[in-house]
């Protein structure tokens, strides 16, 4: 039987949304994961580190999936729901994690890190990353990249500028690591195919991930919503493109 639009915002509008934990669009949305294997990989050179940061680790979920991690690991989020369940699910694993604004300065010591990672930062402060790396230390991280979604985005807000479509994009961070003295050891671009089946998971989305509509709410966007829904009806799943980069930059010894 076909659930009705106020039913499907409705529970969406109900949802937690706290944490980095996507599972509530199981069945309900997909999205194409990047060849490169992000949170293995990132496992693989936490085993190795002496002293890790991870930068923005929302619910800490990715970071909780590392098998052996580096004593001290310290971890950074700024959203207080997510700073409260990162610190239930990483304290008993022995990670401290800092309430932290995501803004300059990084509250620790110079050259503190010989690993600093990150998963979809919202925005990498290069120069803070360099100086808490010591000489020799990595940056690993994936970060979102250009024009992410944009399908969805410009459904709500409408065509946008081609300097807001191209943010986020691999050579801005390459040049941007460079110019505080990284060198960039590898980069690697995918886009990658997401598909809405339902409008409840439009809704979460957008109340999840809240700098793709800023300031979303349902009543504001109501119409465009009620759009959407008939579209979904009608001609099935929203497809999108996400894009996804690899950086892996390096501290001169």
């Amino acid at each position: 039987m076909t659930r009705s639009f106020d039913d499907l915002v409705s529970e969406a509008e109900a949802a937690s949304v706290d944490g980095w934990d996507f599972s509530w669009l199981d069945g309900r949305a997909t999205e194409q994961r990047p060849s490169w294997g992000y949170a293995r990989s990132m496992g693989e050179r936490m085993s190795t580190a002496s002293a890790a940061l991870d930068l923005q680790t929302g619910g800490g979920e990715v970071l909780a999936s590392v098998p052996r991690l580096p004593r001290p690991t310290v971890a950074t989020e700024g959203w207080p729901p997510n700073v409260a369940k990162a610190t239930r699910l990483l304290h008993p694993l022995g990670v401290a994690v800092v309430a932290d604004t995501d803004e300059p300065p990084l509250p620790f010591a110079d050259e503190a890190f010989d690993l600093v990672v990150s998963r979809h930062p919202v925005k990498p402060w290069w120069s803070e990353i360099a100086r808490v790396l010591v000489p020799g230390g990595t940056y690993f991280a994936q970060h979102v990249g250009p024009y992410s979604v944009f399908e969805l985005v410009e459904h709500f807000l409408g065509p946008q500028p081609e300097e807001v479509r191209n943010g986020r994009h691999p050579d801005g961070d390459r040049a941007a690591a460079t110019a505080v003295g990284l060198e960039v050891v590898d980069l690697r671009f995918e886009e990658l195919r997401t598909e809405f089946f339902d409008i409840g998971a439009v809704v979460w989305f957008l109340r999840k991930v809240v700098w793709m509509v800023p300031g979303f709410t349902v009543e504001a966007y109501r119409p465009q919503l009620a759009a959407l829904h008939e579209r979904l009806e009608t001609e099935g799943p929203f497809v999108a493109t996400t894009t996804r980069f690899l950086i892996e930059a390096r501290k001169p010894r």
